[in-house]
């Protein structure tokens, strides 16, 4: 018998040896040896604990809480980014369902109003001309890089506030505020900062590392995140229309009221931006942070730009974002005035017709982009394209309020994921050096097709009525579909 326990007891020990110690076991034997046994059972117990906490790797330790702390930070940051998309969908999805009382409180015509579009381009090319600036600027000046874009995000997050201040004392063309051209320039600083700001969300959405899974499943993740921040855009497009409308309709001429909305909207985001992105912000300016400076912060802002648009890529995907920007924009600007003036519909409740398009929108981006990955990025937004075309010809042949509605609602369905499927193969055919300022370029030449379009819309519903809205949208689509064609076919990141 004491042959065959020594034994055992031997192999016990090689085994101990000679397997990974469980961890558990380990600190209670470690507490046993340097703690004997007391009779408090109270302090024994403290003791152990004490213990048990010298025993863990602290650098697992310490890791394992970075861990924790970053993904509840990231979560906040990826919730501020889709809200500063809800406040830019507020912004945009009102002026659709408020033309029309412009038009009629100014006392202008269509091409007169289209200048708001123009000063959208305007700011939106200001913000491509600066976003790649002030990153660089703010990067070599900061201890810490990275903060370049709470800054920037920041300061976009200020020039949305100050455009809609602006706009709240727009006051119609008797009254004693700023006039259509005071209108007109919040447009300007209102896109500048939008700019800004979304250039910089999209930025960091996409650069979010995923964990976990394989390459697959990460890229899954990450076109849904992109998904839903532009999806919160489309819900602030949807929520726009109901709030401007039926404030324009209680307030009869005062129609401005609606921009406290988004004032009060761009105040919230300012702050969550701020809490968000506080660390970044916070970095010491002025610490000599040449050494933490990114790829990006050692090329100056000149070599960057000029290495940006002599990228075939960004070109051929701008194509494809101007013509379906154009699309969109159009489609929702014009919409309300075509209805009220050629099907002769009542303006309190055409009002609300560009809710149906946002709302197609909404849906697409959030039901199209796991079928759109499935089945291949290139196949689906061709036949969106297609699909989209028939639901205009619909809207422009068949002379029925209802039947326009609904069909412009499947309209703004089909071209719903185009935005963040652009989004997403941009970041994988774009070398990722130049990705931010690429992806602000190809905001600001969107933009100019989101701007241009509507502006001709408008000058030529002024000489042949606003009809012309109909065979622009079907040119428009049918551009966007060949533009895709064009697109490289996307690969692995480039470096």
């Amino acid at each position: 018998m004491s042959t065959t326990t020594t034994t055992t007891a031997a192999a016990a020990t090689f085994k101990a040896f000679n397997e990974p110690p469980d961890a558990s076991q380990e600190i209670h034997q470690c507490s046993s040896r340097r703690h004997p046994a007391s009779p408090d059972a109270q302090q024994q117990e403290q003791v152990k604990t004490v213990f048990e906490f010298e025993e863990q790797d602290p650098q697992h330790a310490f890791e394992g809480h970075q861990h924790h702390n970053s993904e509840r930070k990231n979560l906040f940051k990826l919730f501020t980014a889709a809200f500063s998309f809800f406040v830019a969908g507020v912004n945009d999805g009102s002026l659709g369902a408020l033309i029309p009382h412009v038009i009629r409180d100014y006392k202008i015509t269509t091409a007169v109003v289209s200048a708001v579009y123009a000063a959208n381009f305007v700011g939106w090319l200001a913000a491509a001309l600066s976003c790649t600036p002030l990153r660089v600027w703010i990067g070599k000046r900061s201890s810490d890089a990275t903060s370049s874009r709470g800054w920037v995000m920041l300061l976009g997050c200020g020039l949305q506030v100050l455009g809609n201040g602006v706009r709240c004392g727009a006051r119609g063309r008797n009254g004693n505020g700023i006039g259509f051209a005071g209108f007109v320039v919040s447009f300007g600083l209102t896109s500048w900062g939008q700019g800004l700001l979304d250039t910089e969300a999209n930025g960091y959405v996409a650069s979010l590392k995923t964990g976990g899974g394989e390459g697959g499943e990460q890229k899954e993740k990450l076109n849904r995140w992109l998904g839903g921040i532009h999806a919160a855009y489309m819900a602030g497009c949807l929520v726009a229309p109901f709030a401007a409308s039926g404030i324009a309709e209680v307030g009869k001429t005062k129609w401005y009221l609606f921009y406290f909305v988004p004032l009060g909207l761009g105040i919230v985001n300012l702050v969550m931006v701020a809490v968000a992105f506080w660390e970044d912000i916070a970095a010491r300016i002025g610490s000599g942070g040449a050494d933490a400076a990114t790829q990006e912060d050692k090329k100056s802002a000149s070599a960057l730009l000029k290495e940006t648009l002599t990228t075939p890529s960004v070109w051929l995907l701008s194509l494809f974002f101007f013509f379906y920007l154009g699309t969109a924009v159009t489609a929702g600007g014009w919409v309300v005035e075509y209805l009220v003036d050629v099907r002769n519909g009542q303006l309190p409740q055409m009002g609300y017709v560009p809710a149906g398009f946002s709302g197609g929108c909404l849906l697409g981006r959030l039901f199209l982009p796991e079928i759109t990955h499935r089945w291949g990025e290139r196949r689906m937004i061709f036949i969106y394209c297609i699909l989209a075309l028939g639901f205009q010809l619909l809207f422009w042949l068949v002379p029925n309020i209802i039947a326009a509605s609904v069909a412009i609602s499947f309209l703004g369905f089909f071209i719903g994921p185009f935005f963040a499927t652009g989004i997403s193969v941009g970041s994988k055919i774009f070398p990722a050096h130049i990705s931010p300022t690429a992806i602000s370029f190809v905001f600001v030449f969107a933009q100019t097709g989101g701007s241009l379009f509507p502006v001709i819309t408008g000058i030529l519903g002024s000489r042949v009525g606003v009809s012309a809205l109909q065979p622009m949208l079907v040119g428009l689509i049918a551009a966007t579909a060949i533009s895709w064609l064009f697109v490289p076919r996307a690969q692995h990141k480039q470096e």
